[in-house]
């Protein structure tokens, strides 16, 4: 038998514990799903509320409720995980998803992985180019949002800030706009908007998901930011066949 050459190649041939940070959700359940099905043991952390949206997996996790920016809820929930899902919602104006990223990144074991979501409107270096849609979005739609007291997108912007800085195992996933369908597989994904093979900017929520629990044990995923697209977007098939015809 050839020995494992380090413990991250270990983990990946181990049974991962994992938490799923907003598991109630349309993307956290998929996760949790994908999770499951690699075998993983699951926690799964909601509001209170929203317990019942899990009542069918129920019996295949562990269930942490309260809110996701409560820090002993997240310290007892990312106890003994070897990764962490994190779902950033920018809930509010009172800071929610940077609360939530920074109890995560305070509690969660040294060496684990965690695998933070956000929109394409992050950016880590500056070097993004957007489209003008969403350009009015965030400057239009976010201080209305903002304004109603209902989410405040630079939350965030805060809350990716604080994992870019961090000297943990982290990679922080940048969705496209979500539409639900069968899966197309694994997306695919560039360090910048403004890539042309992320232009058609649709990905299937599903497959949202499935690039999250991917990166649990992609370790060329350290550190990287990816904006991703659904692999199937017409953006995607002309990069893949333009790829194809320079071979």
């Amino acid at each position: 038998m050839k020995p494992v050459r380090d413990r991250h190649a270990a983990e990946r041939n181990a049974k991962l514990k994992v938490c799923v940070i907003g598991a109630s959700g349309k993307l956290g359940r998929y996760m949790v799903q994908h999770a499951l099905d690699r075998g993983y043991e699951v926690v799964g952390v909601c509001r209170a509320a929203s317990v019942d949206k899990l009542g069918d997996l129920r019996d295949r996790i562990t269930v942490a409720t309260g809110a996701t920016d409560d820090r002993d809820v997240i310290a007892r929930a990312v106890d003994g995980c070897d990764g962490v899902l994190t779902v950033l919602v920018p809930r509010g104006v009172n800071h929610y998803a940077a609360g939530t990223a920074q109890a995560v990144l305070d509690h969660t074991r040294g060496g684990a992985r965690l695998v933070f979501s956000c929109g394409w409107h992050i950016s880590r270096d500056g070097l993004d180019v957007y489209p003008w849609k969403l350009r009015a979005i965030v400057k239009i739609a976010g201080p209305l949002a903002r304004l109603a007291r209902f989410a405040d997108l630079d939350d965030q912007v805060d809350a990716c800030q604080r994992v870019f800085t961090s000297n943990t195992r982290w990679t922080v996933v940048r969705g496209s706009d979500l539409t639900e369908g069968p899966s197309q597989g694994l997306p695919v994904w560039s360090r910048h908007v403004g890539d042309p093979k992320l232009s058609s900017n649709q990905t299937r929520r599903v497959d949202f998901a499935l690039f999250m629990v991917a990166a649990l044990t992609d370790d060329t995923l350290i550190h990287e930011a990816p904006a991703i697209v659904g692999r199937r977007a017409p953006s995607a098939l002309a990069h893949a066949e333009a790829t194809q015809e320079l071979r």
